[in-house]
């Protein structure tokens, strides 16, 4: 059935023939035909198109659209010498859709090419920024008998009509325009064609899609001419000759590709080309694509023909980068990759090339430069053969680990039993069920026991995976040699890749380190003997968190750890402060990088995606404050940064945040803190928290809970775990009343020294929370818990200071007033002290023997190391099996922010030194 309206194209190549007759070949229902009707003709085909008015009017009838190109094909004889001077002299670049997006881009590309002092250069550009796009849209919308095509192809014309009035005058641009237009009409006509049929063949798709680039790549040629280069420009389905090569690939063919650049430069001889990326030609000269990210595939295989010094991808990022720069945002750009590393990267989902790209110019070592076309200052990314070892030092495992990669939104499918050991083609009739069904594999993990075999599919394929091996297995399955097909949803692959990275020694070790540090859960894993990549595989929502995890480790500081301060009072503040001035030191010095990205107060916090500047924090909190939300805070800490490791430091005395710390652990979150409201509460809370510890790779460090920056808690762990038995511990917990009972002397009246450490700061604002002995009570039960005692906090009797008729007192104001009153009864107990040669001090003690602990004011030699105490000392002593007849005494200051700040800060570098971090 002929259609008679005739329309003609002026950029189907010389070389083309028999479009549609290669469709029509393979239909055999009622179809509608585009026919050539010339044979003789420039650069221009004769399409015949339009229907009878009865056929028009069916419009809901099944028709498929075919096309045939019937042209002059060249017959001369190629010449024994080629006409191109090949080699170093030729220079390739390529220019995707974005760097051609607007007319301001496009002459910005015409700079860089004009600025290239190679002496022969070969530009190849992809179609305007979503043009691509917007083409194969034209044909759904065709297809689909959708009238709006006609006004999205006038988007397209317009989109390139002003394109080009920006950047052309004259007779190039009324050229232009008339071929513009020329086109447009052409495949209106065919568009038409296609809606009436309903259906559009592959070929004609291809035809219109890569009219983009004819576009592009006239446009810019126009306007280098404009800027006295000698240029022409090249429709690349006239040289570059393709077959299919199974689902949604194509082969070059190099040599038939060659001969027919060779013909081209016969009659175009430039040393300055524009070729259209993206599109080629069948051997049969139908029109084809290379398929999405075509264009890059066009610049590698004309870098092969041409056996060019360099092939440069200009693009919007400044090179290939460690990881995903939107999931790490310390994500570095690589200096240099081997092909075979960029390969693997690209395979896992990086944005660097399509595997394909890099074949054509592996054969004769041409380098892929990735650059910045928005960043001319970034040297880019260079993919080459012999990667250049950016580190002197051989033992830095960077100089083998080059990058990460993710693919998401995968299954594992677990195929077991024992029936499977040593029965040969198990594997095959596996892979061949998900060979029937086009699923594809990414990843394969088999035990060597041949028990199991798992394998990764995209999660969208997974059930026809299943249905198949199910069918395929049925009876195995129902005799029980196969146990099962296990389907394992809402997976992800993290692939770790680089330059004999599996031979070399620590880098696994370093990588399932940082993911086991990290709380994370490796379901696979793979690692072939190519030495190029370990893959693992993890779950979905923790994919994120386990590239942060491994990237953070091998890129950034040993040891990266995410705080978030609750409570900048006077000892989270003094924290920061020490923070602060240490933070650079640690970073070069022990490689730990502690970096502040949250900090609550009870009614302002302040969150950074990247860190708080700790230098002006406070001004920080009154200006970009928001509202204190303990949840939203938490999760901005542990989630929304690039930094795996989380810890909070509640340096609080709140019981309702210390009530978080077990959710807060079991989430993978360390934490550390002063407050001992926690460990000296309920014993069943307790005792939940020390389990979950035990059983998870988090921390829960609270050094400062009972010495504040005195080793209390570090020397009992020692003692214990290196086998020492604790008889008795006692001591004086209370900076404040070790500070009261040593200036409590001569005849000095109670009430005067209270008032003094009350100016001094050593008490409470409330001094009664000091005399009342409930702190040094907490602190008791904490010793006496970790020697494994069950006590509760009421099973300590507490010896109180404060005179039974002030306990009610209403105000502070009161009490102080009132508090001389008593100083007769507290004076009389010094007095019989001192005739007996001994000393007041308010002690704490933790009789293990005898499993109880008490708070009391006990009398002690003026000799014993109790007595000897000066100003606000704590002082402990360990009663043990091998410190019997000489307790063990630690000593010194047990108050003050500095002090206490200083606990905290050592429980932080104690945190990062258990996640990795080098001792200095």
């Amino acid at each position: 059935m002929a259609l008679s309206t005739p329309v003609s194209s002026s950029y189907v190549p010389r070389a083309y023939s028999q479009l549609a007759a290669h469709d029509a070949a393979l239909q055999t229902k009622s179809r509608v035909c585009l026919s050539s009707a010339s044979s003789h003709l420039q650069r221009a085909l004769t399409y015949k198109a339009g229907l009878p008015s009865h056929l028009e009017k069916r419009e809901s009838c099944s028709f498929r659209v075919s096309a045939s190109v019937t042209t002059d094909v060249l017959t001369a004889e190629v010449p024994v010498k080629s006409p191109i001077v090949k080699g170093d002299t030729w220079s390739i670049h390529k220019f995707g859709g974005t760097c051609v997006g607007t007319a301001q881009r496009i002459q910005n590309v015409a700079n860089i090419v004009v600025e290239d002092s190679s002496e022969r250069k070969l530009v190849v550009v992809s179609a305007m920024s979503k043009v691509t796009d917007m083409m194969y849209d034209l044909i759904e919308k065709a297809q689909s008998r959708d009238d709006s095509y006609e006004l999205a192809l006038d988007a397209v014309f317009e989109k390139h009509k002003l394109t080009a009035v920006n950047l052309l005058d004259g007779d190039e641009l009324a050229s232009f325009l008339s071929t513009l237009t020329r086109d447009v009409n052409n495949l209106k006509a065919m568009l038409r064609a296609i809606y009436i049929a309903g259906h559009g063949t592959e070929s004609f798709s291809a035809f219109v899609a890569g009219h983009g680039e004819l576009w592009s790549a006239q446009i810019l040629s126009a306007v280098l001419r404009k800027g006295g280069v000698d240029c022409t420009w090249m429709d690349t389905r006239e040289v570059l000759i393709v077959t299919p090569a199974g689902s949604n690939q194509v082969d070059p063919d190099f040599e038939e590709s060659e001969h027919r650049l060779d013909n081209w430069f016969l009659k175009n001889p430039s040393k300055v080309v524009v070729a259209t990326g993206f599109i080629a030609s069948t051997p049969q000269n139908i029109p084809t694509t290379l398929k999405r990210d075509g264009s890059d595939f066009s610049a590698a295989i004309m870098g092969a023909l041409f056996r060019a010094r360099q092939v440069t991808i200009w693009t919007d990022v400044d090179g290939v980068y460690s990881a995903d720069p939107r999931k790490v945002s310390e994500a570095v750009v690589l200096n240099t990759l081997s092909y075979q590393e960029a390969w693997e990267m690209s395979y896992f989902g990086a944005n660097v090339l399509h595997p394909r790209t890099i074949i054509p110019v592996m054969q004769y070592d041409i380098p892929i430069v990735i650059r910045n076309i928005f960043n001319l200052s970034a040297p880019g990314t260079k993919i080459c053969r012999a990667p250049i070892i950016e580190v002197e030092d051989k033992e830095k495992l960077i100089a083998y680990v080059k990058g990460f990669a993710t693919i998401d939104n995968l299954a594992l499918v677990n195929v077991e039993g024992t029936g499977m050991a040593g029965v040969p083609g198990t594997a095959s009739a596996i892979f061949g069920a998900v060979k029937d069904v086009g699923a594809n594999v990414i990843m394969i993990s088999q035990a060597s026991s041949e028990h199991s075999v798992c394998f990764a599919v995209p999660e969208k394929e997974v059930k026809a995976v299943a249905k198949a091996l199910e069918a395929r297995f049925r009876q195995a399955l129902s005799a029980g040699r196969l146990s099962q097909v296990a389907i394992i949803p809402n997976c992800s692959i993290l692939a770790a890749v680089g330059q004999k990275m599996a031979s070399t020694p620590g880098v696994s070790a370093t990588l399932f380190n940082a993911l086991a540090q990290a709380n994370i859960n490796v379901r696979a894993i793979a690692q072939g003997c190519s030495e190029y990549n370990i893959t693992v595989v993890v779950k979905r929502e923790d994919c994120v968190r386990a590239l942060r995890a491994v990237h953070s480790r091998f890129y950034l500081s040993k040891t990266a750890i995410a705080v978030g301060i609750i409570g900048p009072g006077l000892i989270g503040a003094t924290l920061l402060n020490q923070l602060r001035d240490q933070a650079a030191v640690l970073k070069e010095k022990s490689k730990t990088d502690l970096r502040v990205m949250g900090i609550i107060g009870s009614k302002k916090m302040l969150l950074s995606d990247t860190g708080i500047d700790l230098s002006k924090w406070k001004e920080l909190q009154n200006e970009k404050g928001e509202k204190a939300d303990l949840e939203k805070f938490v999760h901005h800490v542990h989630e929304n940064h690039f930094i795996p490791n989380t810890v909070l430091v509640d340096c609080t005395s709140s019981t309702e945040v210390a009530d978080h710390y077990h959710d807060w652990l079991h989430t993978g979150i360390h934490v550390i803190t002063p407050n001992k409201k926690a460990n000296s509460g309920p014993l069943d809370k307790y005792l939940k928290l020390r389990a979950l510890q035990r059983q998870s790779f988090t921390h829960y460090f609270y050094e400062a809970t009972v010495g504040a920056g005195l080793p209390i808690m570090h020397t009992l762990r020692d003692l214990l775990q290196t086998g020492d038995k604790i008889i008795k511990i006692e001591g004086i917990f209370s900076g404040t009343l070790s500070y009261i009972f040593n200036s409590f002397v001569d005849t000095r009246s109670f009430s005067e020294v209270v008032n003094e450490a009350k100016a001094a700061g050593y008490t409470e604002p409330d001094p009664r929370d000091d005399l009342a002995g409930t702190d040094v009570a907490r602190k008791v039960i904490i010793l006496a818990r970790e020697c494994g005692l069950h006590l509760e906090l009421s099973d300590i009797p507490v010896q109180s200071l404060v005179p039974d008729p002030l306990k009610e007192t209403a105000s502070v104001k009161d009490f102080m007033q009132q508090l001389p009153s008593f100083d007769s009864d507290i004076a009389t107990k010094r007095k019989a002290a001192e005739e007996a040669g001994e000393v007041l001090r308010y002690v704490g003690v933790v009789d293990v023997k005898n499993q109880k602990g008490v708070v009391e004011l006990q009398r002690y030699k003026k000799q014993h190391p109790f007595a000897q105490l000066s100003g606000s000392d704590n002082i402990i002593a360990f009663t043990t099996e091998r410190y019997n007849k000489q307790p063990l005494i630690v000593r010194g200051p047990g108050a003050g922010a500095e002090v206490t700040a200083g606990g905290v800060f050592s429980d932080l570098l104690r945190l990062a030194s258990n996640l990795g971090a080098p001792s200095c």
